[in-house]
């Protein structure tokens, strides 16, 4: 009975913090409503879009990226049911391919600026949008990884299960978000590129 109680306890401490991490959801998803609101602003004064083929290894990187949201579903499932070995498992596996992610964004703008010579700084700012929009996306993946870490720290540690599965509930929300954002982002550009 005590330990029921302690749970409770801990459910009701852990509830303002899920609050948190939707409140910066919705503030990130303005953010990146702002940009594209601004890329399309630009774009509609000029009559024209990129003017440039996206690289495509963006491509990959959206497979990978949506795999990676099957593995951290997968770490999700077997928290639930106690499999912590499996969850650990799939937990590396979403942070290998967060990784991966990465690091395809970043040969992405390497291809963007040394085989096709569209860099940052240049006369149709719809390009620098791409850096910019890619780039702070990037920087919402690596938070995404720290989280990701952090639910990994707290699977090797004997955690109560409630506090198990909360840090897989906001690992979950952060990066199902980053995956749908860049879903978003990717289609949104490839529109927008001629």
């Amino acid at each position: 009975m005590m330990a029921r109680i302690e749970q409770e306890k801990d459910r009701l401490d852990l509830a303002p913090k899920k609050f948190n991490m939707w409140l910066f959801i919705f503030t990130s998803f303005m953010l990146f409503a702002a940009f594209t609101s601004g890329f399309i602003v630009y774009i509609g004064g000029k009559g024209h879009g990129l003017n440039v083929e996206l690289p495509h290894v963006f491509r990959y990187s959206t497979a990978v990226i949506i795999l990676s949201s099957i593995t951290l579903f997968l770490a999700s499932r077997e928290a639930k049911r106690l499999q912590f070995d499996k969850q650990r498992l799939f937990l590396w596996l979403t942070f290998a391919l967060g990784l991966a992610f990465c690091g395809l964004q970043v040969y992405g703008w390497y291809i963007m600026a040394y085989k096709l010579q569209v860099y940052f700084v240049n006369p149709n700012a719809a390009i620098s949008f791409v850096y910019v929009i890619t780039g702070v996306h990037l920087v919402h993946i690596i938070a995404g990884l720290l989280v990701l870490l952090n639910a990994l720290r707290s699977s090797y540690r004997n955690k109560p299960q409630v506090i198990n599965i909360y840090k897989m509930e906001m690992t979950s929300i952060f990066w199902h978000f980053v995956d749908i954002i860049w879903i978003y982002l990717y289609v949104f550009l490839l529109l927008n590129q001629n």
